[in-house]
Formats: C-alpha cells, sequence, structure tokens
C-alpha cells in the first residue's frame, strides 16, 4: 500500500518528524549542524534514525550509532556486510511503518541510496545531503541518485549544474564547516587550550575515523614522526583520535612510540588550529585542514583488493578534496605503494622548510574558503521546506 505524502505538506508550523542517517565522525558534525537550523524553522520537530554523539546532543534520537557504518573500502564492507544490511533493513522497516515527513541521508551514499529509494518509492520524500562523488568516480551511481533522491543538497558548487543535467533537482547549500572555522584560525589560543608550547612547530596527526583507516594509517604516520623528529627535534606532536575508537589509537601508539606524542579525546579543530603542518588520511578532514589554511600531506592506505577496485573507477588524478576542488597538486597525495613513512616524512620537512610555499597556500586556501562559505543550515532548510512543499 503507498503511503500517502499529503499528510506531510500539511505538518503543524512548528513540528517536523525526519528521519535521518550519518554514518561515521564527519556525518555526525554535519547532520548536528543541519538539525540545528531545522530546530530554528521547526521548535518540536522530532527526528530518529542513526546517528553520533553530536546529534544526540541536538535532541536527535539515535537508534544505532553512527560507528557502525564507519567503514570505508570493498573488502572491509564485506567484512561487515551482513551487519550493515540487517541493520537498514530493520530501519527501513521502522520508517515504513510510522513514515517520517522527511527523509534525510547525510552522506553514507551506500547505506543511505538504497534505503531512500525504499522510502521514495513508498511516498516519503527525501533528501540527501553531500552528493556522492561521482565527479571523481563511479559515475554510473548517477542512476541510482536519480531513483532515490528527490533533492540533493550539494556542500560544491559545481554538483548542481552536473545533477540537473541528470534531471536530479539539487541546492547548493555551502560547506558546513566553512562558516563555522574562521578564516583567520587562533593559533596562539588553541595551542593555549591544548597546553602546547607556543614557540614550537606543532605537527598533527589525522590518521582518519573509521576503524582500517587507523589501523592502516596510524602505524604509518607514526613512523613518519619519528624521522621527522630525528631532522627536527623541537616538533610537538598531537593526535586527535575519535572518542569511540580512542582504546585502539593509545594501543598503536603505544606499539610504536612517538616522544611527547599527545593523544587527544576529539578536539581535531583544536589540533587543526594549533599545528603548521598535517599528516592526514585522505577524506572530509583534508578539507577541515584546508579551511584552516594548514600546510597538509595526504596519505592513504587500504586493504589490496580495495584499493585495486577503486583505482579503476577513478575518473580524475586527484583524490584528496583540497586537490580537487582547486583543480591541481596544490599538496602532496601518497596513495597506497607510495604511502611510506619516508615519504610522509619527506614531504612533511618539506613544507617546514619553505615559508613562501606555505603562505601561497594559505591565500589559495583563503579563496576556497571564500567560495564554501554560505548560511549552510539556512539554505537546507529552504530546500526542504520547498520538497515538503511539492510532496
Amino acid at each position: 500500500m503507498m503511503v500517502q505524502s499529503q499528510p506531510h505538506a500539511t505538518a503543524p508550523q512548528g513540528a517536523l518528524s525526519f528521519g535521518m542517517v550519518a554514518g561515521e565522525a564527519s556525518g555526525d558534525l554535519l547532520a548536528s549542524l543541519l538539525i540545528e537550523g531545522l530546530r530554528k524553522r521547526w521548535p518540536d520537530l522530532h527526528g530518529w534514525g542513526i546517528g553520533g554523539p553530536r546529534m544526540v546532543a541536538q535532541g536527535f534520537d539515535a537508534q544505532w550509532p553512527s560507528e557502525r557504518l564507519a567503514v570505508r573500502g570493498y573488502v572491509e564492507v564485506l567484512r561487515h556486510y551482513r551487519g550493515i544490511v540487517a541493520i537498514r533493513d530493520q530501519l527501513r522497516e521502522r520508517l515504513l511503518a510510522k513514515p517520517p515527513q522527511v527523509f534525510i541521508g547525510v552522506d553514507a551514499p551506500d547505506f543511505n541510496l538504497d534505503l531512500e529509494a525504499a522510502l521514495k518509492a513508498r511516498g516519503v520524500p527525501t533528501v540527501h545531503m553531500v552528493c556522492p562523488s561521482i565527479w571523481a568516480w563511479r559515475a554510473d551511481r548517477i542512476h541510482k541518485i536519480r531513483r532515490s533522491v528527490d533533492h540533493m543538497l550539494c556542500i560544491f558548487p559545481f554538483e548542481v549544474e552536473m545533477l540537473a543535467r541528470e534531471g536530479v533537482a539539487a541546492t547548493y547549500v555551502g560547506h558546513p564547516l566553512a562558516p563555522v572555522i574562521p578564516q583567520e584560525p587562533d593559533r596562539a589560543g588553541a595551542r593555549t587550550r591544548l597546553q602546547l608550547l607556543k614557540d614550537a612547530p606543532v605537527v598533527a596527526l589525522l590518521p582518519g575515523s573509521r576503524r582500517s583507516e587507523i589501523e592502516h594509517m596510524t602505524p604509518r604516520l607514526l613512523a613518519a614522526a619519528r624521522l621527522m623528529q630525528k631532522e627536527r627535534p623541537d616538533l610537538q606532536w598531537v593526535l586527535p583520535a575519535v572518542p569511540a575508537l580512542q582504546p585502539l589509537v593509545e594501543t598503536l601508539c603505544a606499539q610504536s612510540p612517538v616522544p611527547g606524542l599527545r593523544v587527544l579525546k576529539g578536539q581535531s579543530h583544536e589540533a587543526l588550529a594549533a599545528c603548521e603542518l598535517t599528516l592526514i588520511a585522505s577524506g572530509t578532514a583534508t578539507l577541515e585542514a584546508a579551511l584552516f589554511k594548514r600546510p597538509m600531506v595526504i596519505g592513504y592506505h587500504m586493504n589490496a583488493l580495495s584499493w585495486l577496485i577503486m583505482r579503476r573507477q577513478r575518473l580524475q588524478p586527484w583524490v584528496g578534496l583540497p586537490n580537487i576542488l582547486c583543480g591541481e597538486f596544490v599538496v602532496p597525495e601518497l596513495l597506497q605503494s607510495d604511502c611510506t613513512p619516508e615519504r610522509l616524512a619527506r614531504e612533511g620537512l618539506a613544507w617546514l622548510q619553505n615559508p613562501a610555499r606555505v603562505q601561497a597556500l594559505t591565500e589559495r586556501f583563503s579563496v576556497l574558503h571564500r567560495q564554501l562559505t554560505r548560511d549552510t543550515a539556512q539554505e537546507a532548510v529552504h530546500a526542504i521546506e520547498k520538497t515538503l512543499g511539492q510532496a
């Protein structure tokens, strides 16, 4: 039986029921900012589904934690496939049994697009935030997007026209982090809050937010740090860890110690504000580092079979978001076999030895920051309101 969408459009002025799924730490952050904007428009909103601690702090009912979806790479997903599918099946049945006025999927396209397709087929309006990277790889995903999504909220400006050509309604909402991160980060203040020396350079190690990323990247970053420390014993080291995976990070650090390294509970933005340089796993965090105007060395290493599959599907020469958005290699990328401690250390030291290069990058990232700055929550709320009105 079809779920009729007419009641969704005539909901009380201050009420909104919505389903939402956000996977991993970056999705939790984006979703929490969106929920904050939704609450300003619909004060009596109620949202439930899959989310993280930031969403819960906004009053979201997380029936499963977002970390359950934090898996990347084909082989890694296969290992967790049955559990993830079981969660999606249960959530789908709950959503169909008591349909929300709108469903909002935040990133996590492998999970969300199938769920959105089922809901859309039953008359539930679907919105997806963060367009899958069909401009970088897996271009054939556009067909699934068309079947699954009523409206796409794009965080990069070029995506709207691309989707329009394929018949998908979309709105550019800017990147939610661009207005949050200051144009001129307070390095001295961040160092004070992290109890770091003010005059010694800081390097932030960001191995990722997924278990598989942490297992692959943390030992490489720690080994690179020890190599850099031999050349620059004055360097200070911080490693922000996703709180749920902090025990794993601390175990890896104990197995491969870096003298003076501080493992932080979260606080990735404080670490990026405080540092002169970051060695960082490819992903959303690289864009955050760019918004903090920090030079970086992007690294990534995964299961060999996953890498072979992903490499064949690449459509662009770049993987890191700063390079994709700038259209050139403004920062180095060391992927798979190139992601060695020696290469990471060499590229990191090169940044520290070239202030003119750092200044040029800072100016480039400042331009990018302005391009990505919008009132994201307000733009997203307007788009969601429009989608509800069309339901």
